[in-house]
């Protein structure tokens, strides 16, 4: 049976290279996935590694409770290391030096006032010159490193960003207006943070301090040991001389362990994420496998009924199977997954051309990628042929001999039908109750999860019986637009129902996904759009894209801006309800002129009793939520009081907060209102974390750049208008949808693979009847026509099926949505769902070009005479 199987393998290469092609792209996106999280990964560790080599312990300063430094009023940290803590560290036993780190964040503009990096990647430091006056950290590329207040070093791919050089004045900001020095130095940085699409800048020490910290402090001191002195007892020792409940020490073996589970995690995240959609193409390929093997067995039914015939037992009539199934996985794994450590190596250049910034590193193959991808690979078409193979071991002798093709029996689609009507109704209820839920917690997307999958599971297993009605109907399309080659196609779609609609669900799933993702995200950009507009009638919000805010006194400017009307600030601080157990922000502002740029509406009690009494007004949906009513006191603490001081904490004494009024939701001020006077008391460092302008004559282009220009034109500035607001939510969720047409396009792609495959394989079965459609008369264009059809209405109905099902499950599941946005309503994106129909149709089209020119070519007279 063995040799059987093998010779199968080799007798029908043909037919199984696209089923082979299925399996290899599913493999390619897993191996490929493996790949380059292993090889990435292990980059991240050894850079991490080495960046850890001289350090023996680590000293962070912090908090009593292990959080970060406090802060004084300007902003700044309060560190408790400084040169004296240093000084009793070097004089430790084993200690061979000490390295006084101050850090802290500054963006660099580039050449356009564009801010390089994001703001959390943006990260600072001092150079610390050793004898040679250079630092052994971060090794010069050209130039110097900073000696003066005027001056800074970057990293060479900063300076590459900004095309910057040196000698040029560098635009920057930590947290205020624009800094300007000039670029001594450019240094090569191997710290993954840094090369990770991040930037370095470089400041002499005294600099680095009146930026971060204060005067002689520090953030962290890096202890360096001499040869064979015990780490562990080091660190021990430098524990002792610390000042107590104010900074921690962690050995450099402990400290690189941790980096190392950080750079794990984080490699875990994308790694799942891609494995996730490789599951996908998967699962996609498991409809291809399944409908070639159908097919193959069909055709075999005489060989099948023949070894029946001599002794063969229906057990190894399935082994064979199996077996040939198991020697197609392999090697389709084997080149999938050679193509998939191809696409790991692109994947990386082409992330690091796009400014990922990844270590450089070897190409990591571990045993685990490769048995993962191959066990995949296998298991998956084994699995995919077990049920062609159980079908093939029923067929008794006599049945096989007497016929090629049989239709499905009867009592076979019955009970699928059956089967497949009791899940769909299953899921669909699951997904009409997730309809009724209001929030988003983990148990409601898990029974959301569960329910989109029964009820996707339900249509594809009635497809068989959804294809008649949807089939026959674009037959009349086609038979009324094309004739006899139109009608011929619908036949033929509707011959065998099962492989039709296994074709048509590879498409199916894909499109499912596609336009449920679509649906959700335009809906809830929509939804994203109109709360952010909602009550807004301010021209102009400023905020800073670091969200620590604006120095109050750069408000006052923006509002003695000529043609500005009203510059109203925000500030929000958290309070505490100890009573209900209520956890919420207060939103400070100017009561006087908040009605300039928001559009406020008091269900009860008025912006002028709030402003009179010193009170608070809170939303309506707040207010319903906790049972509050205008008129009662809440007893509040503010856990910003005694931040960092547990002491403080125990004691810490309830404020009364009078609630003066109940207003409509506005996503303007959020979920309660006060003055600046009661919520000011409660902010260190004081800052505006928005600024609402409105000004005499509506948005201007110039205007804009004064209001920048006043508030000191920080590359961490954003001065928006709506438009800018509404274009800022649009741009994130059209780059994950982007993001998940990119991922899902492999699916799709095998789905064409599978339309092209079944399309050829009924071409070879449709020999003599192609042959007798030739000989009454039927020209070689009808046949093309006729296969171009067939392919296109099977492509139309998973479409179809496929659009519909997405649709549903967005709507079913957008309850949650609305839950956490009032303004929440699904949009139907008409213009995006007839793109997927056109897709689907020219992905029929192309997936027929090569079996249709095959079927016109047959030659007439040996097709009529083939069996």
């Amino acid at each position: 049976m063995f040799r059987t199987a093998l010779r199968n393998v080799f007798a029908h290469k043909a037919r199984l290279m696209m089923t082979a092609l299925a399996v290899l792209l599913g493999v390619a996106f897993v191996s490929g996935t493996l790949v380059f999280s292993d090889s990435v990964g292990q980059a991240v560790k050894n850079a991490s590694a080495k960046s850890f080599k001289d350090v023996a312990v680590s000293v962070q300063a912090g908090s009593s409770e292990g959080g970060p430094e406090p802060e004084d009023a300007d902003g700044r940290r309060v560190s408790a290391l400084d040169d004296k803590v240093a000084g009793r560290i070097r004089a430790l036993p084993g200690v061979a030096a000490v390295h006084a780190n101050v850090s802290g964040r500054a963006t660099v503009a580039d050449k356009d006032n564009q801010p390089i990096g994001t703001e959390w990647q943006n990260h600072a430091t001092n150079y610390q010159p050793g004898a040679d006056g250079k630092d052994g950290r971060y090794p010069l590329v050209q130039g110097r490193g900073p000696a003066s207040a005027g001056e800074i070093a970057l990293d060479e791919g900063t300076a590459k960003k900004g095309g910057l050089k040196v000698g040029d004045t560098v635009r920057f900001a930590t947290d205020g207006p624009a800094l300007h020095k000039k670029l001594v130095g450019i240094v090569h940085s191997e710290d993954p943070k840094i090369t990770a699409g991040g930037s370095l800048a470089l400041f002499d020490t005294a600099t680095a301090q009146k930026l971060f910290t204060h005067p002689g402090t520090y953030d962290e001191l890096v202890v360096s040991s001499k040869p064979g002195t015990d780490e562990a007892a080091l660190t021990d020792a430098v524990k002792k001389v610390l000042p107590k409940d104010r900074a921690e020490a962690t050995s450099g073996t402990a400290l690189a362990a941790e980096q190392a589970k950080m750079v794990e995690r984080s490699n875990s995240a994308l790694s799942k994420t891609l494995l996730v959609f490789a599951g996908i193409a998967l699962f996609v390929g498991i409809f291809i496998i399944a409908n070639t093997f159908t097919m193959l067995i069909s055709q075999r039914s005489r060989e099948i009924a023949l070894m029946r015939a001599i002794g063969a037992s229906r057990r190894q009539v399935v082994r064979s199977v199996q077996v040939e199934a198991a020697l197609l996985g392999l090697v389709s794994s084997v080149v999938g997954f050679a193509l998939g450590t191809g696409i790991a190596v692109a994947m990386r250049a082409v992330l690091d051309a796009n400014g990922a910034g990844f270590p450089d590193g070897p190409l990591v193959i571990s045993p685990t990628a490769v048995l993962s991808a191959l066990g995949v690979g296998v298991l998956v078409t084994v699995l995919a042929a077990w049920l062609p193979s159980r079908r093939a071991a029923r067929i008794a002798p006599v049945e096989a001999l007497s016929t090629v093709d049989a239709a499905p029996a009867l009592r076979g689609l019955v009970v699928r039908n059956t089967i497949g009507a009791i899940v769909t109704a299953l899921g669909v209820a699951i997904m009409l109750y997730v309809s009724t839920l209001t929030k988003s917690d983990d148990s409601t997307l898990m029974t959301a999860m569960a329910g989109s999958v029964l009820t996707l599971t339900g249509v594809i297993i009635l497809s068989p019986l959804l294809s008649r009605p949807l089939v026959a109907l674009a037959g009349r399309v086609t038979t009324r637009i094309f004739g006899i080659s139109g009608k011929l196609a619908k036949e033929n779609a509707l011959r065998n129902p099962r492989r039709t609609a296994a074709t048509a669900s590879a498409l199916m799933i894909g499109l499912t996904l596609i336009t449920g993702m679509t649906v959700a995200g335009l809906s809830t950009q929509r939804a994203a759009d109109e709360m952010s507009a909602k009550g807004l009638t301010a021209d102009y919000q400023v905020s800073t894209s670091n969200f620590r805010g604006l120095d109050p006194k750069l408000t006052q400017r923006a509002a003695a801006l000529s043609g500005v009307e009203a510059a109203v600030p925000l500030r929000q601080t958290v309070f505490d309800v100890a009573a209900d157990g209520a956890f919420g922000m207060l939103t400070g502002t100017d009561l006087d002129r908040i009605g300039k740029v928001t559009d406020l509406k008091f269900r009860s009690g008025s912006l002028k009793a709030v402003r009179d009494g010193g009170g608070i007004a809170v939303s309506a949906s707040r207010a319903k939520e906790k049972g509050w009513k205008t008129g009662d006191t809440l007893q509040a603490t503010f856990p910003t009081d005694a931040r960092g001081d547990e002491q403080k904490r125990k004691n810490q004494k309830k404020t009364p907060l009078k609630i003066a009024g109940i207003y409509e939701d506005n996503q303007v001020v959020g979920e309660s209102l006060a003055s600046t006077r009661l919520v000011d008391p409660h902010l260190k460092p004081l800052k505006d974390d928005k600024v609402l302008i409105k000004t005499a004559n509506g948005p201007e282009a110039g205007l804009a750049k004064d209001i920048r220009k006043a508030l000191g034109d920080s590359p961490l500035l954003k001065v928006q208008d709506r438009d800018g607001l509404r274009k800022e939510n649009a741009g994130q969720i059209d780059t994950v949808l982007n993001m998940v047409y990119g991922l899902l396009g492999m699916a799709v792609i095998i789905a064409v693979v599978g339309v092209v495959n079944t399309l050829a394989m009924s071409v070879f079965e449709r020999t003599r009847e192609i042959g007798m459609l030739r000989a009454v008369g039927l020209a070689r264009s009808g046949i093309k026509q006729m296969v171009r059809l067939e392919s296109v209405v099977i492509s139309l109905f998973g479409a179809i099926l496929g659009i519909g099902v997405g649709v549903f499950l967005a709507w079913a599941g957008g309850s949650m949505a609305a839950g956490a946005m009032p303004t929440y309503e699904m949009v139907l994106p008409w213009d995006r769902l007839g793109a997927f129909l056109a897709i689907a149709l020219v992905v029929g089209i192309l997936a027929a070009a090569w079996p249709a020119r095959r079927a016109a070519r047959l030659n007439m007279l040996e097709s009529i005479g083939s069996e």
